[in-house]
């Protein structure tokens, strides 16, 4: 007799990432790939320099599990110089396995069975099978196009007494929404109240536009103690396959991240980490920050100009490096028919955030492009808008 072999119950119902999905699609038919959110140019030669030399150096063996001492201090003197606050590198920091695992140890450190967990929709894709792996349940509240704030009232609806964490992205991936202070004190507030945890995914963090200016959610008030603050170096310092992340917290909710980071990753590559830190300790010397915010803003210039030539109204964005496209005037029945049809037909790849709504069905029709492309990728995705049938 053949054994059956079913998946736990926490891994059922979560099927491939759309984002591999689209990949793949693309790969397939060789589309410009404007759907996943990694650069394709070249990472600063600094940063890559310093990579190498800490290989060469020998910085080969196992780091600590909480991260190399040397980048949990930089990250710790950033936030001072940037911040004006302190972070304790040896009790409050954690490097991690980029962002996602980050969430994911914090989410399974923090939710028991049956604890509810607030999510902002449209989401990152990584929140809701974290909250659900850990038996939590998800809540939604929604943001509204095109500028995406959420409503006072449906956020205070969303708070029960089972609520432990909320989930909040600014810069936010998808719609590249920055949270104002004043949205950010009606969720300080909210959670000071009902005594939850907030989870802030800043990882797009330096890349803002304009007059948006990015606060960080710890910094507000009565939240330094209830926060724990998610970044990277892949999206700021264009090495997404690094993988080197952190976690910033107090020490109560730095210990349940960790008990179980130990035994997801354990650590992650030392010369890599090494690097990361020389990256974030020279940074402003080479006035990097000043510099990527300079190259993304003309990329999104150029993709908004591209997409609206191909009449796909670019929706206005205030941080990271996507832009939504408004799809109301094509003949398309979803998101996913309208990205599939960009992807066999017109050879340019996009992503459909109905993904990240709980009800995909009740997701405004809109596509997601990402624009940390170089100019000569941006140039090929233009021809084919413009030639092709969309």
């Amino acid at each position: 007799m053949a054994t059956q072999i079913k998946a736990a119950n926490r891994a059922s119902g979560i099927g491939t990432s759309i984002f591999t999905e689209m990949s793949q699609l693309a790969s397939k038919h060789n589309a410009v790939n404007l759907g996943q959110g990694f650069p394709d140019f070249s990472a600063p030669e600094f940063v890559k320099h310093a990579a190498r030399t800490a290989i060469a150096a020998n910085f080969n063996q196992y780091a600590p599990s909480a991260g190399q001492l040397r980048l949990r201090t930089a990250i710790a003197a950033q936030w001072k110089r940037q911040h004006a606050t302190r972070w304790d590198p040896e009790t409050e920091i954690t490097v991690t396995q980029g962002a996602t695992e980050a969430l994911f140890a914090a989410t399974m450190g923090l939710l028991n069975p049956g604890d509810e967990a607030i999510v902002f929709e449209p989401f990152y894709d990584a929140y809701v099978p974290d909250v659900q792996m850990a038996g939590g349940v998800p809540r939604f509240v929604r943001l509204h196009p095109p500028h995406w704030r959420f409503r006072v009232e449906d956020l205070a609806a969303a708070f029960s007494t089972r609520t432990k964490i909320i989930f909040v992205n600014t810069p936010h991936n998808p719609t590249g929404k920055v949270f104002s202070t004043d949205e950010l004190d009606i969720i300080a507030e909210l959670a000071n109240k009902h005594d939850v945890i907030v989870v802030a995914d800043e990882v797009y963090s330096e890349i803002t536009y304009g007059d948006a200016v990015h606060v960080p959610m710890a910094t507000r008030p009565g939240m330094r103690e209830r926060t724990i603050t998610i970044s990277s170096v892949g999206k700021t310092f264009s090495v997404t396959g690094w993988k080197i992340g952190w976690a910033i917290a107090p020490p109560p909710l730095t210990q349940a991240l960790r008990a179980t980071h130990q035994f997801i990753t354990f650590c992650n590559p030392t010369p890599l980490q090494e690097a990361a830190a020389y990256a974030l300790e020279q940074a402003e010397a080479f006035d990097y920050y000043t510099q990527l915010r300079a190259a993304y803003h003309k990329r999104r210039q150029t993709l908004t100009d591209i997409l609206n030539e191909a009449k796909l109204p670019a929706l206005p964005t205030q941080g990271s490096y996507f832009l939504l496209a408004d799809l109301a005037a094509q003949p398309f029945a979803t998101d996913v028919a309208f990205c599939r049809h960009l992807i066999e037909n017109v050879g340019v790849a996009a992503i459909p955030p109905s993904f990240f709504y709980a009800n995909p069905r009740s997701a405004p029709k809109l596509a997601r492009f990402c624009f940390a492309k170089t100019d000569a990728t941006l140039e090929q995705a233009r021809q084919r808008l413009l030639a092709g049938k969309i």
